[in-house]
């Protein structure tokens, strides 16, 4: 079970932007991510790498904790906000929860719950 100063300190480094970061510290070496049903991406390595991707194409992202943050044991629910500019142009603004199941300090497992259609970026 996480402690509230670890999830707090979670929180804070991906609202500073720095999601990449925010898996290195804080996820599992054998943890996964999955978006809805989709396939899970496994490893804490293959969460970097693709927050990396997912970051290098943005011009600026604005990362927002929505609270409460739920907590009951080792599970977590976080609402976040995300606010994409892309470097064509185009922005993406998308709201999800993500259900985390953490195993002491460290994210074990990871869903985000959201509508797919966000992803779509608009243009301004």
């Amino acid at each position: 079970m996480p402690t509230t100063d670890t999830l707090e300190r979670f929180i804070a480094l991906v609202e500073s932007n720095a999601h990449a970061e925010a898996c290195e510290q804080f996820y599992a070496e054998h943890s996964t991510m999955q978006e809805n049903q989709g396939t899970p991406r496994v490893g804490r390595d293959a969460h970097v790498a693709n927050e990396r991707a997912v970051m290098a194409r943005a011009e600026s992202v604005t990362s927002t904790c929505v609270r409460p943050v739920l907590v009951n044991g080792d599970h977590v629910v976080i609402r976040w906000i995300f606010h994409f500019v892309w470097r064509d142009g185009s922005v993406t603004h998308m709201e999800e929860l993500a259900w985390q199941r953490w195993e002491g300090e460290r994210i074990a497992e990871e869903t985000f719950f959201y509508d797919p259609a966000q992803r779509v970026p608009c243009r301004t």
